[in-house]
């Protein structure tokens, strides 16, 4: 059982890597033209998967479906809860440091993902699958190998999100460091895990789930969380906050309204 992310290391590197090459073979479809009409491989994809493309446009952006999206999108910061625990842990943990780690992190996270993203669309467009593998053929050997390199990613990423988990709930249930012993550290992995593969054998849909904790949990870390957390940090400031600070602790609460109204959007389309 991790008791630390160290361990992992190797572990992480073979993930990305795996990754890395799942990225290069759709963009080799795309380009290679592989799935479109005539393609190689287009007549080995069900009808329900084919490329599919509307006439709809930029404008499609502003039908609340686009909130789907924007749902999906916020689940990028739900992983946050593993900062305090990757700057503890990092070498040399000054701010600037883990500050210039972060930045390098997000900045080639955010480039791969849009890539990808958007070679995808263009390569099936609204028939997209949750899964987006699901839409390339089963004969199609480079995909194939994809398939195996996202198993291997996610087998060795998942602990990551797992550890900050486990320690949530340990935070939940106020039990301080000095008592989260081995044995304790392996119970709570044992029922944790048991509650998410079952959530998992039932939860197949992945562009469901995406969408629904982007919705619930990425627009309140993102909107509501932050806001609330500002706006009663200036009220406890009292006389001594700035007309500046009250100022913007009143906008914080219309980003609040706004998070709330993403969140509820987003929930209600992605229900539908």
């Amino acid at each position: 059982m991790v008791k630390n992310l160290a361990t992992l290391a190797p572990f992480s590197l073979l993930g990305i890597t795996g990754m890395a090459y799942t990225s290069f073979a759709i963009g080799m479809r795309y380009f290679g033209g592989a799935y479109a009409e005539g393609g190689r491989f287009a007549a080995d994809v069900a009808a329900n998967l084919q490329p599919s493309f509307g006439t709809v446009g930029a404008s499609g952006v502003m039908s609340p479906n686009s909130l789907i999206l924007v749902c999906m999108l916020s689940t990028a910061y739900i992983a946050h809860f593993n900062a305090p625990r990757f700057f503890r842990e990092l070498k040399d943990n000054t701010m600037s440091r883990f500050g210039k780690v972060t930045g390098i992190s997000f900045g080639i996270s955010t480039a791969i993902y849009a890539a990808v993203s958007a070679m995808a669309f263009l390569t099936f467009g609204a028939n997209c699958d949750g899964l987006i593998l699901n839409n390339y053929s089963t004969k199609d050997i480079l995909i194939s190998a994809s398939r195996f390199a996202v198993a291997i990613s996610l087998i060795f990423s998942y602990p990551l999100l797992f550890v900050g988990t486990r320690d949530g709930t340990l935070d939940l249930l106020k039990i301080p460091e000095e008592k989260r012993t081995a044995s304790l550290l392996n119970q709570t992995t044992y029922v944790l895990l048991a509650i998410t593969t079952a959530m998992a054998w039932k939860l197949t849909d992945l562009s469901f789930v995406s969408s629904i904790s982007g919705a619930v949990f990425g627009t309140a870390l993102i909107f509501v969380f932050p806001s609330l957390m500002f706006r009663a940090a200036v009220k406890n400031l009292g006389d001594k906050a700035t007309d500046s600070q009250k100022k913007e602790g009143k906008f914080a609460m219309i980003v609040n309204l706004l998070g709330i109204a993403i969140a509820a959007i987003g929930t209600k389309m992605s229900l539908a």
